[in-house]
């Protein structure tokens, strides 16, 4: 059976912080992965995923490792940066398909080694697929605050779909708004949570707990086991086992990921095992009102967006009460606390302002190690390498 391989090409292997630590796939565009999205558009299994030689290893519950050797005829080459809409009709007949009229997906006429998109210059539209063309609704990817900028959209859209195939429970929080709330069997509630539905439906994932006095505002979706409590939590996509406590609006949090005590984060992207210290706040508005500028790896860029917070890199970490102006960027792994840090914090950096530390490698390793465990999951020797080989990139990180 025809299997689907996640291709990250150049622009999605420059999407700092993230794209050091894990491939393009695996971040979460509104609701769901990436991956996620494409293997029940299509109907079919991930196989593999093709990206930089230096995340070979990669390993997350239900991710697929690396490819390696040969890519079977009939295999499914998709591009990550493409997410397709959850109601989008996928022709499973199909050889190739479009989103907004760009080249998204093919399937591949002959068998293809893996090596042909190892350095990511590899076009899709170079490559023999086995049929004719389909259209797919979806959104691309061009930039990485895109993954902020299109959440609203893609949570409106996604949220009644996701909804409508729950076995939802009654609830005994208070529902303000005409759109629903899909609270799935094995979630919690308690009284005195305020759903806000005026400006669309909530989503709580089995094992999800939201605790009274917690105001929810939708679109909103609530990953399985993870616990919002007590304050504004807005138009969010919180991924599965993260803990939310004070207010955050308009953010992602692709899973694993902690923002546990008061302070503001908004128009934000937590990577996996981020964790933000008591306080920590994020702006998102500058005071002008004009568009946030970001740091990219090819340079700092006009993201077009009034409202853009903090992208925080995997296993990032901030100390109490640090604040983060618009537009910043923490490389994974980094830990940085007291001062306001610079837009651009390197992946690793360690300390109370720059000039930072790098933080030892082994160290790291252990800490993270230590982090893990306490949500019983292990730091497999895959991932192991993935960390020591990104600590080594850190300068071009």
């Amino acid at each position: 059976m025809a299997g689907v391989y996640f291709y990250d090409d150049g622009v999605a292997r420059a999407f700092a912080p993230f794209a050091l630590t894990r491939p393009g796939a695996e971040l979460r565009a509104g609701a769901l992965l990436v991956r996620e999205r494409w293997t029940r558009v299509l109907g079919l299994e991930a196989a593999g995923f093709l990206s930089a030689p230096a995340l070979a290893g990669f390993d997350e519950p239900a991710a697929p490792g690396a490819a390696e050797g040969v890519l079977p005829a009939g295999s499914i080459v998709v591009n990550a940066r493409c997410a397709p809409a959850l109601d989008a009709r996928a022709d499973a007949r199909a050889g190739a398909w479009r989103c907004a009229g760009r080249l998204a997906a093919v399937r591949l006429a002959t068998a293809l080694p893996a090596d042909a998109f190892a350095d990511g210059t590899a076009a899709l539209d170079s490559v023999p697929i086995g049929g004719d063309e389909a259209e797919l609704a979806g959104w691309w990817h061009d930039a990485v605050w895109d993954y902020v900028g299109y959440l609203g959209a893609q949570l409106a859209r996604d949220l009644p779909v996701l909804g409508a195939e729950l076995d939802v429970v009654d609830h005994p929080g208070v529902v303000l708004g005409a759109h629903p709330v899909f609270a799935e069997r094995g979630a919690t509630v308690e009284p005195y949570a305020v759903f806000d539905t005026a400006a669309g439906p909530v989503v709580l994932r089995r094992g999800a707990s939201v605790q009274a006095f917690t105001r929810v505002v939708g679109p909103c979706y609530v990953g399985e086991s993870s616990m919002v409590t007590a304050d504004r939590i807005s138009g969010c996509a919180i991924g599965d086992h993260c803990k939310v406590h004070g207010e955050i609006s308009a953010s992602v949090l692709i899973g694993h990921a902690n923002k546990s005590h008061d302070g503001f984060v908004g128009h934000s992207y937590l990577g996996r095992w981020v964790n933000l210290g008591a306080g920590t706040t994020t702006s998102n508005l500058k005071n002008t009102y004009g568009t946030v500028a970001l740091w990219t790896p090819g340079g700092v860029r006009d993201t077009g967006l009034q409202f853009l917070g903090t992208l925080f890199g995997d296993h990032a970490k901030t100390g109490i009460g640090l604040t983060l102006t618009t537009g910043t960027v923490v490389g994974a792994g980094a830990n940085v606390y007291d001062r306001m840090p610079p837009k651009a914090v390197a992946p690793f950096a360690w300390g109370g302002g720059p000039p930072y530390d790098t933080y030892d490698a082994e160290r790291f390793v252990r800490v993270a190690e230590r982090v893990m465990a306490r949500r019983h999951q292990p730091l497999s020797a895959g991932m192991r390498g993935v960390l020591a080989r990104a600590h080594a990139r850190r300068a071009n990180g």
